[in-house]
């Protein structure tokens, strides 16, 4: 079953996962929070008689929360088992549902480095150094969405500027927030594998550009490289037109 992890702190909203958001905020009433509990620690389908006697309220004022709870994709509702109470109608019941719900501002992505080291363990060549592995395992995944990216938009011939336009949408996705300081230069001002980057930066920003160079390699864009940039924004790395 999923859980819900909230981090806040300030940071530019672009990119914000609405959906997640409004999850969490279903949270924000006592009732729900206790129904919600109830259902997770019951590990079985709970019916709404269940969930008003474990807060104290009504069935149909339990009902009411429960719906909420599903429409902000908490829970999910099902008909129990068994014979039919009243004619025509089996009692609704709600469990979990099974993917995480997140919300951390700045963006994290941890998944997707914990996805490539991973990989780079399991798929080390022969020969090949464990960095070495990583920064590959990096760069096809880089590849795999920048051609996913390519194949969606048919963007046909890509000059500097289209190109990094196009890169800014996906990165946005994953938590960078480039910025475009420049026509042909954008910065990225959050890394989204903080704060795994400052106990291992020279691993971490060395996955970042091998997952940003193989992006432009899948979106065909031979006319912007990604160039190691400490110091200079959120992201040790950062888009530039190609010398």
């Amino acid at each position: 079953m999923g859980d819900i992890v909230v981090y806040v702190t300030v940071s530019d909203p672009d990119g914000l996962d609405v959906p997640s958001i409004a999850a969490v905020a279903a949270l924000d009433d006592d009732l729900r929070r206790g129904m919600y509990a109830h259902v997770r620690r019951a590990r079985r389908p709970v019916t709404r008689d269940e969930a008003a006697a474990a807060v104290g309220i009504s069935r149909k004022l339990a009902a009411f929360h429960l719906d909420k709870l599903v429409a902000a994709g908490l829970l999910r509702f099902g008909f129990a088992a068994g014979p039919v109470v009243k004619v025509g109608r089996k009692p609704k019941v709600y469990e979990p549902v099974d993917e995480a719900i997140q919300v951390q501002l700045p963006a994290r992505r941890h998944e997707i480095l914990a996805g490539i080291l991973a990989e780079a363990v399991l798929a080390e060549g022969t020969g090949e150094t464990a960095r070495d592995a990583v920064s590959r395992v990096a760069g096809e995944r880089g590849l795999a969405v920048g051609a996913e990216e390519r194949a969606r938009t048919r963007p046909g011939r890509l000059g500097v500027e289209r190109a990094l336009t196009m890169a800014e949408g996906v990165l946005r996705r994953y938590g960078f927030e480039p910025s475009r300081d420049t026509r042909t230069c954008v910065r990225l001002r959050n890394c989204p594998f903080h704060p795994l980057a400052a106990e291992a930066p020279e691993l971490v920003c060395g996955i970042n550009q091998a997952f940003l160079a193989g992006f432009l390699t899948g979106v065909r864009a031979g006319n912007v490289e990604a160039i190691l940039a400490p110091g200079t924004a959120g992201c040790c790395v950062e888009l530039r037109q190609a010398r």
